[in-house]
């Protein structure tokens, strides 16, 4: 599943293509997205003009002036601009035509994704409410950050994988942060110190820093806003490398099953 920086990646394509485009037509495919698309909400993008694109946690967030399109991947999702003369792709779910001979299109061969309409700011927050969405992690307060981990026994990977305590983290990149900061995914959240706490909570930025320089990273279905794999899969230092050795210390990176999810380690550098 795309995670923040592939997000990041898509939501900066859309920027350079899709502010300052208006809304002339929508066409909606047959088959149904994770969240259902309301045949109403045809009608009320007739007209409306991008002022803007977000991301927030996995989400991207398009800003008619007014009005809002909340677009998640899923697992296989793309949105892309693209000419309207461009050849149409299997899978392809939702298609806004744009003026200037363009469309926006989202394509989900397997249909976890979703793209909606809010007919204002307060539809889009209340929406995220309800998600009960957590904080970015560049905006982490460091005393929340460690109070959340206070509060639960559960193991560190399952803290970062979980979305209400830290938006945008996934399987990948808790894994990279977590070998960052030298801590095993096993350790309990409130057992440890502030000293690994806070490097916790830097790791978790500068991994994340470096996929977006890198533009996401492409295991299997990922492509940005162009079209285009990322870059950072090769620059993994634990997450799929089981049986490798560790770039710092040359123990084989081990693998383990923690919170439903394939979890990659060093035995040498991450002590449990």
């Amino acid at each position: 599943m795309p995670e923040l920086p592939e997000v990041e990646t898509v939501v900066r394509d859309l920027r350079e293509s899709l502010v300052g485009r208006t809304f002339q037509s929508v066409r909606i495919g047959r088959k149904r997205l994770r969240r259902p698309w309301s045949s109403a909400w045809n009608r009320q993008l007739i007209g409306c003009t991008v002022a803007g694109v977000q991301r927030r946690g996995k989400w991207i967030l398009i800003d008619l002036g007014g009005p809002w399109l909340v677009a998640h991947l899923g697992m296989t999702g793309q949105l892309r601009v693209v000419p309207t003369i461009a050849p149409r792709q299997d899978h392809t779910h939702v298609i806004g035509c744009l003026d200037r001979g363009l469309e926006l299109r989202f394509r989900d061969p397997r249909r976890f994704g979703s793209i909606s309409y809010f007919a204002d700011q307060a539809g889009v927050d209340a929406f995220f409410t309800a998600d009960r969405l957590g904080p970015e992690p560049f905006a982490l307060d460091p005393a929340g950050w460690r109070e959340s981990l206070k509060r639960t026994r559960r193991c560190l990977k399952a803290v970062l994988l979980d979305q209400t305590v830290i938006a945008g983290v996934g399987n990948i990149y808790a894994d990279e942060a977590l070998f960052e900061a030298r801590l095993h995914p096993t350790l309990t959240a409130n057992g440890v110190t502030l000293h690994q706490a806070d490097a916790l909570r830097r790791a978790v930025v500068r991994v994340l820093k470096r996929a977006i320089a890198r533009r996401g990273s492409t295991i299997r279905d990922y492509l940005d806003g162009n079209g285009k794999a990322g870059g950072y899969q090769h620059e993994f230092r634990v997450y799929g490398r089981t049986g490798q050795p560790c770039s710092r210390c040359k123990t084989p990176v081990a693998s383990i099953r923690l919170a439903g999810r394939s979890t990659h380690f060093c035995s040498g550098c991450q002590r449990a």
